[in-house]
């Protein structure tokens, strides 16, 4: 399980560092996108960033319960408890019962995946808040490119021997307002898919701890009938 958890830690570390690599490689044109609306660009890559940290944040916050599953099927005893997700369960396992009853396995499961999924509501938020950004970007730059020409057109004099030095002049908001469209749109996409990809390692993470859980207690589960032999009559 340990293997596992290093794998999809290390696929989180390369994917950041493939990522790092092609922005240093593509620096003058990423700068050129970032610029184009310093204002919002900045908070999605912000975002993007804070989300990045996140992530590895909660995928080493993992590392106590695979320590304490660990401990706690090698049979060590007073081992210290695991501080989240598995905390409730660690605490009625303490005794180390020989069988677990059927119900109390499902409770216990229960519990866990509660706790599973209040951490991932974080990454998730943040992914949609990164959308949101992005299509803000779009409508935002849509407004100001169809304000621009509208602001161009009313303005032009078309018997004015100048009125194509005026249109070029004039054609500058416009085309701001499509640059911002376009790479919000971009950054927000790319950051979405960025803090999707590596909370896809974290979720596999944490159901790994979870898949853990159930093959271990399962196999101490106890099977209660309902009294009556098979083939026996009422």
């Amino acid at each position: 399980m340990t293997n596992l958890f290093h794998r999809n830690l290390n696929r989180m570390a390369l994917f950041t560092a493939l990522l790092a690599a092609g922005i240093v490689l593509f620096f003058h044109p990423f700068m050129e996108i970032a610029t184009s609306n310093i204002y919002l660009n900045g908070i999605i890559i912000g975002t993007t960033l804070f989300g990045i940290g996140l992530c590895f944040a909660e995928i080493f916050r993992l590392l106590p319960e695979y320590k304490w599953i660990r401990d706690y099927k090698s049979g060590r005893k007073n081992i210290a408890l695991p501080p989240r997700l598995l905390r409730p369960m660690a605490i009625i396992l303490r005794a180390r019962p020989t069988q677990i009853n059927p119900a109390a396995l499902n409770g216990m499961l229960d519990m866990v995946m509660v706790r599973i999924e209040d951490s991932r509501e974080s990454v998730r938020y943040i992914t949609n808040t990164l959308v949101f950004l992005g299509l803000l970007g779009t409508f935002w730059g849509l407004i100001m490119t169809v304000g621009g020409f509208a602001e161009l057109i009313g303005g032009l004099q078309f018997d004015d021997e100048t009125v194509m030095l005026a249109m070029q002049a004039g054609l500058s908001k416009p085309l701001a307002g499509m640059a911002t469209a376009f790479t919000s749109s971009l950054l927000g996409l790319a950051g979405s898919l960025t803090i999707g990809f590596l909370g896809l390692q974290v979720q596999l993470a944490q159901n790994a701890i979870v898949r853990e859980i159930e093959d271990y207690a399962a196999a101490r589960a106890r099977i209660e009938n309902d009294g009556h032999a098979d083939g026996a009559r009422p």
